[in-house]
């Protein structure tokens, strides 16, 4: 078995720590448990290009109890475990290529390495695997029937393809599924984010002023945990109704321009590119800290940051400080990747659990009816959506009402009126 991984011997604190993942992912055991008796993924080849993290691991032993033939490689060269990589050669024999800290080569030769497993299904985190096949490796398209995305930034990117017409394969856009987005976007990144920030850092939140750029569901979310936490949030956005919704929730909205004299922390989530600027950084108050939770690190103009910059030295581990010209000093945190990735251990495994009970189930939705698909991006039907969310409040112990033969019928009719 070819793989490449930092070192073997993480291989037990690995399977420990995916274990104690397990005990928080009630509804991916579920999954697992009933494709063990159907094996509905038997003989697919499938590679994935995910955060390779303890609950990654458990959704890669999912896939390979349901038949697939499972090849592993990082979606972030900051964000792997390698001890959970390691275990996962070791006690599942699963190839995994990734490590933390690799370069930009080693990435992308890792991304080659999973597709030279020839895949019938492709399941990304970010669009990398979908990008590279369709620029490099055209060769393997032929045999793909399908694949998955789970975040917000690769389904723009594959929405993108799909409005130009050189999409090649259905894609099954997981990222849209309530019981990802509503959960792993809002409480997961929002948990994350300040537990990467904090570690990093171990500055004090409370009284700061805490700058978020996007309020989507992962800025709403990241809001939601600063205020808190003793924060004076503010929103910049580029959409009125997000920004008058974070208005209603209690926050301060402004134009980066006037957000970067004032803030103390500052998070981007937007997707886009260049969200803090040279003209951000130059009127930054010292000591600010800079940090990205979108999925890829151009949100942040690093380059322009380091041109400007009279001295940069690294002064805690995932945190590089910027001397600017004026003598103030711009804190980047993680090398503007992920920070809830890059400097603490992602999202907690109980919204992971939903999320990737939603990569399972439109793996296996794949296999049944890829012949049927077009080739453009398609949300989780919402049968899926709707089991898992039974699932996990059935794993939490928690009941809910139904209708009543009545109600039904109310529901279903227009007579009745006032």
């Amino acid at each position: 078995m070819d793989y490449d991984i930092k070192d073997i011997r993480l291989a037990q604190k690995g399977f420990l720590r995916m274990e104690w993942a397990q005990q928080e992912m009630p509804v991916l055991e579920l999954v697992k448990k009933r494709f063990k008796k159907e094996a509905p993924l038997k003989g697919v080849r499938l590679s994935a290009c995910l955060h390779v993290t303890t609950e990654t691991a458990n959704l890669m032993t999912t896939l390979k109890a349901g038949g697939a033939d499972v090849v592993l490689c990082a979606s972030n060269p900051l964000s792997t475990q390698d001890d959970v990589a390691s275990a996962l050669v070791d006690y599942f024999h699963i190839p995994v290529f990734a490590i933390k800290g690799e370069d930009n080569d080693t990435y992308y030769r890792h991304i080659q390495a999973a597709l030279n497993h020839r895949p019938a299904i492709t399941m990304d985190d970010g669009a990398d695997l979908v990008s590279t096949l369709h620029t490099k490796r055209k060769d393997l398209i032929k045999g793909i029937i399908g694949g998955t995305e789970e975040t917000t930034t690769g389904v723009i990117r594959l929405r993108s393809m799909a409005a130009r017409g050189v999409l090649k394969f259905p894609i099954i856009s997981v990222n849209d599924a309530d019981t990802k987005h509503l959960f792993d976007n809002r409480y997961g990144t929002g948990q994350s984010t300040l537990d990467g920030m904090l570690r990093a850092t171990n500055r004090l939140v409370a009284g700061t002023v805490f700058v978020i750029s996007g309020y989507g569901w992962c800025g709403r979310g990241i809001a939601m945990r600063a205020k808190g936490m003793g924060a004076d949030v503010v929103v910049t956005e580029i959409d009125p109704l997000k920004a008058i919704e974070a208005v209603m929730d209690g926050y301060r909205v402004m134009p980066m321009a006037e957000a970067a004299k004032i803030g103390g922390f500052f998070v981007t989530v937007t997707g886009d590119i260049k969200v803090i600027r040279k003209e951000h950084f130059a009127v930054m108050k010292d000591g600010a800290v800079v940090c990205n939770s979108g999925h890829f690190n151009v949100e942040i103009d690093i380059p322009a940051l380091e041109k400007m910059s009279r001295r940069k030295r690294p002064i805690r581990e995932f945190v590089e400080e910027y001397t600017l010209p004026n003598g103030r000093r711009v804190n980047l945190l993680g090398e503007g990747r992920l920070i809830n990735l890059a400097a603490a251990e992602g999202h907690p495994a109980s919204v992971m659990d939903m999320s990737f009970a939603n990569q399972a189930l439109s793996a296996e939705y794949m296999v049944k009816n890829s012949k049927k698909l077009e080739r453009k991006v398609y949300p989780v039907p919402a049968a899926i959506d709707r089991e898992i969310a039974r699932l996990k409040l059935k794993g939490m112990g928690i009941q809910i009402d139904t209708l009543t033969r009545e109600q039904e019928k109310y529901l279903a009719s227009w007579e009745m009126g006032t």
